[in-house]
């Protein structure tokens, strides 16, 4: 079977899928962006249950329910702080991707959501951000897996721009 991996412009939180993923900081307890939108629309149960997974390094994802959301589950990850791209971000950000997929395996997800990770606060720019997330992804689906649909699920015009301007380049790295 072959994945379908689809980019659109939207709002995460409305996503009908089995999974969408959380761009969290290494606490988990909801933050600013996307993370706070998602805490917001899931209630509070989305927190208590956060608190007791002691938060995530960067790089690593961890699960929960998704409460209020339309989908099943919350895949939290944590993406890198952009520095400049030579203190190991451009691996961290794969690691994100590459930990939410099996997450999503493991738990029976055959659809997921994905946000532009680090992408916000965290200051990755979004042109290498989106050839990350492409080469990853694209890697990973090629690989026998129960995936049928990844989509990106940009906040706004610019992102999802960015992301379609990498296809390119990402299907031409493949």
């Amino acid at each position: 079977m072959r994945t379908r991996i689809e980019i659109v412009e939207g709002d995460i939180t409305t996503q009908h899928v089995d999974a969408i993923v959380n761009a969290a900081n290494t606490s988990l307890l909801g933050g600013g962006g996307v993370d706070g939108a998602i805490h917001r629309a899931a209630g509070p149960n989305l927190l208590a249950e956060c608190r007791t997974l002691n938060g995530c390094p960067t790089g690593e994802a961890r699960i929960t329910h998704a409460y209020n959301l339309p989908s099943k589950f919350v895949i939290h990850t944590v993406g890198p702080v952009w520095k400049g791209g030579a203190e190991g971000e451009p691996a961290l950000l794969a690691s994100c991707y590459t930990h939410s997929l099996n997450l999503a395996i493991e738990n029976q997800c055959e659809t997921v959501a994905f946000p532009a990770i680090s992408c916000g606060v965290y200051g990755y720019p979004l042109e290498q951000a989106a050839a990350v997330a492409l080469a990853e992804v694209g890697a990973f689906v090629q690989k026998e897996n129960p995936l049928r649909l990844v989509r990106w699920v940009m906040f706004d015009r610019r992102a999802y721009e960015a992301w379609i301007r990498a296809i390119p380049r990402a299907t031409s790295a493949g």
